[in-house]
């Protein structure tokens, strides 16, 4: 093989290395890599397009203030690094079934020159360029399940990998959609302050034109424009909340805080799904089964167990076949004082190697105590996982449940509000009734328009909350 072909070889090889590593996801000749989505936003947007975002939709609907978040919050972005990272392990671990080949090229300009005192027809003086070359190969036949260990290490690794980023967007799509609803609550908060202070300037106004006629005292007046100062400063208040709201929604979307958002009303129409009907007791027992957070933790369990065996196998012997060819043109010489000439050689072999590992300082022993002490640490943390998961369920399940309580009485007690405002206003303009109850009437009312307002939020904010402590949300649940 000439120098020029080496050279030639050489950078093809690395022109290869090159191409493979720029098409890393699409080159998985060893399947490693099939399950990893191709957005951070898992299975809810698995379409890279559909992770591509212009300026925020007016309205923002919640479909896409979730996919937002899910596509380019940190949290989502680490997890799904992590997973391509744990399958590339599951390929480095196949990999180890596969023979290694390994080539080797050598070129060196040799200057020798030997001078013998006295007997200079002894002496020689070399000038050449050497080339070797050479190629190794190894293949592992037989290890006594290391190899297989490591493959089931890789892919335990793998599966809690891909529990996590589907629960850390499960996480995710509930903090996001807590943070939806409060803003959307503070939006209708806003807008029912608004209300009132129409309302209340009307008040204002009728108790003004009565004192104005004479048929009312001057203090009507003055409860009347008070009453609507207040409100005034609720509706400020009010203001501020709900760009507080607005902010905290727009950075969860990784936005500005300051980026003007505008959110539906909030809506009517509470639908129990059919999923909360199951008793509380058959919830907490599909959670502590299927809970991409007990599924992470207990495949780290599995990986831990296959960690064990792993290390326990690479202490035992391991044949493999082993064979190397090697080519150079050192010059030859048939004796001290003789000159060299060209000459070419070549060297051949293949065999089978067997390795024992007679002692190793007792280390293996120390490295299988502590890989069997982490199984035990990774079997605890898929009951403290379970008992987690069955608490956030239990809670969860309370809080639709009262939440779904408190829109049915708000309804009735925004009705009530209502008419008996009506009733107020009526009775005040027809000079039967007295400043103080249309006042009270007016409050009652705007407290009872934000309490429906704010109990519509709280149970869709549960409902998520629920469906996210069983690990069942996806794109389904985004309206």
């Amino acid at each position: 093989m000439s120098v020029k072909r080496i050279w030639a070889l050489a950078t093809l090889s690395m022109m290869g290395l090159l191409v493979v590593s720029s098409h890393a996801q699409a080159f998985d000749p060893l399947h490693a890599e099939g399950g990893i989505s191709l957005t951070p936003a898992g299975s809810i947007v698995p379409d890279i397009v559909g992770c591509q975002f212009g300026s925020p939709a007016r309205p923002l609907l919640l479909t896409e203030a979730v996919q937002r978040a899910l596509c380019s919050n940190p949290k989502t972005r680490e997890a799904w690094a992590d997973v391509k990272a744990q399958a590339a392990g599951v390929g480095v671990a196949r990999a180890a079934y596969l023979p290694t080949i390994s080539g080797n090229g050598q070129v060196v300009r040799d200057d020798s020159v030997t001078d013998v005192t006295g007997h200079p027809t002894l002496s020689s003086a070399t000038l050449a360029t050497i080339n070797s070359e050479s190629v190794q190969l190894n293949w592992t036949l037989y290890d006594f399940g290391a190899r297989s260990a490591a493959v089931r290490n890789a892919s335990a690794l793998l599966a809690a990998a891909q529990s996590t980023e589907n629960a850390t967007l499960q996480s995710l799509f509930v903090a996001v959609a807590k943070d939806y609803y409060a803003a959307q609550a503070a939006a209708g908060a806003l807008a029912a302050t608004l209300d009132v202070e129409h309302m209340a300037a009307d008040s204002a106004k009728a108790a003004t034109a009565r004192v104005e006629k004479g048929i009312a005292p001057i203090s009507d007046a003055l409860q009347a424009q008070t009453a609507y100062n207040q409100a005034v400063l609720s509706r400020n208040k009010a203001q501020g909340a709900w760009q507080t709201a607005a902010g905290t929604l727009a950075s969860d979307m990784d936005l500005s805080p300051d980026i003007p958002l505008e959110l539906p009303a909030v809506t009517d129409g509470v639908q129990p799904d059919a999923v909360f009907t199951q008793s509380v007791g058959e919830l907490i027992e599909d959670a502590r089964r299927d809970h991409p957070t007990v599924l992470a933790a207990q495949a780290q369990a599995d990986a831990a167990a296959a960690k064990v065996d792993q290390t326990r196998a690479e202490g035992l012997p391991n044949i493999s076949l082993v064979s190397k060819y090697t080519r150079d043109n050192q010059p030859a010489s048939l004796g001290l004082g003789i000159p060299e000439f060209p000459a070419t050689g070549h060297e051949w072999y293949v065999g089978v190697q067997v390795t024992i590992p007679f002692f190793e300082g007792f280390s293996r022993m120390y490295q299988v105590r502590q890989n069997q002490a982490q199984l035990e640490q990774q079997q605890d943390a898929v009951d403290d996982a379970r008992q987690q998961v069955a608490l956030e369920v239990w809670s969860s399940y309370q809080a639709v449940q009262t939440s779904t309580d408190s829109v049915k009485d708000s309804a009735a007690l925004l009705d009530i509000a209502q008419r008996s405002f009506v009733a107020a206003q009526h009775r005040y303009q027809a000079g039967v009734g007295n400043i103080l109850e249309l006042l009270n009437a007016q409050t009652a009312l705007a407290n009872a328009q934000q309490q429906r307002v704010q109990a519509l939020s709280d149970w869709r904010a549960a409902r998520l909350r629920l469906a996210g402590s069983l690990g069942r949300l996806g794109p389904a649940d985004m309206p």
